[in-house]
């Protein structure tokens, strides 16, 4: 009798704990910590949702777009807004090599090659590669012929920009600060200030790259996927 006692006992204490709670004197007190400050306990802070920039509406009114849930996580769990200011800036950068990988791979599609328009005839001469011999190849094919020099060019060209985004800020060198400006919070915003046209800069030209950024995404991955494996991509292409 005493060892049913006990399990009937360990069995109700069992239930209690996946039984729902009522609302106590802890829960509200954790309410009163959120609307009531003391000296000793500090308010409950909430952040606020961190608009994306370049979020279209997806239905009806509101800004919805794929990917909200984990854009909220890492702007107000994980991180700040500060923290979408760098996506965005990611974003842009992608967007814009994206753009020009579009327009490379089209070009290349269509003939339109450095062997008719440059001067010199070879890209390199230490290696034997002339832009003819790219020319009668597909863009993958001639991607994976430039030599591996050309690509260290390429590199050191994208570091550049990339260092002088992060020493500079409004155009000049940043020398006696203990943390760059780029890797400072907001730091990194995609705006080199490189504008030799002096074309004004608005909300909607920057939606619009943006805009073209994401589409150039998508078109290069569909082109590449295409070349490689002949089908894959069911969509008529302009070659």
């Amino acid at each position: 009798m005493k060892i049913t006692a006990l399990c009937l006992t360990a069995l109700v204490s069992a239930s209690h704990a996946f039984a729902p709670s009522t609302p106590s004197s802890a829960s509200s007190s954790a309410r009163a910590l959120s609307t009531e400050s003391t000296s000793d306990v500090p308010l409950l802070q909430i952040k606020e949702k961190v608009p994306c920039f370049g979020a279209a509406p997806f239905i009806g009114d509101n800004d919805v777009f794929f990917g909200e849930n984990y854009w909220d996580k890492l702007t107000m769990e994980y991180g700040s807004a500060e923290t979408g200011q760098y996506l965005r800036a990611a974003e842009l950068k992608h967007g814009r090599a994206a753009m020009l990988a579009v327009v490379g791979f089209a070009l290349q599609k269509l003939g339109v090659t450095f062997d008719k328009i440059s001067p010199h005839e070879y890209l390199s001469v230490t290696q034997n590669v002339k832009f003819a011999d790219l020319a009668a190849m597909g863009p993958l094919q001639a991607v994976q012929a430039v030599p591996l020099e050309g690509y260290a060019q390429v590199f050191a060209a994208i570091a550049a920009v990339e260092i002088y985004e992060l020493t500079h800020r409004d155009g000049e060198i940043k020398r006696d600060e203990s943390v760059a400006p780029g890797l400072q919070p907001g730091g990194l915003t995609g705006d080199l200030g490189w504008n030799p046209l002096d074309i004004k800069i608005t909300e909607d030209r920057r939606l619009k790259e943006i805009q073209n950024g994401r589409a150039a995404m998508f078109a290069i991955c569909a082109w590449v996927a295409a070349e490689a494996v002949p089908g894959s991509v069911p969509l008529p292409l302009p070659w």
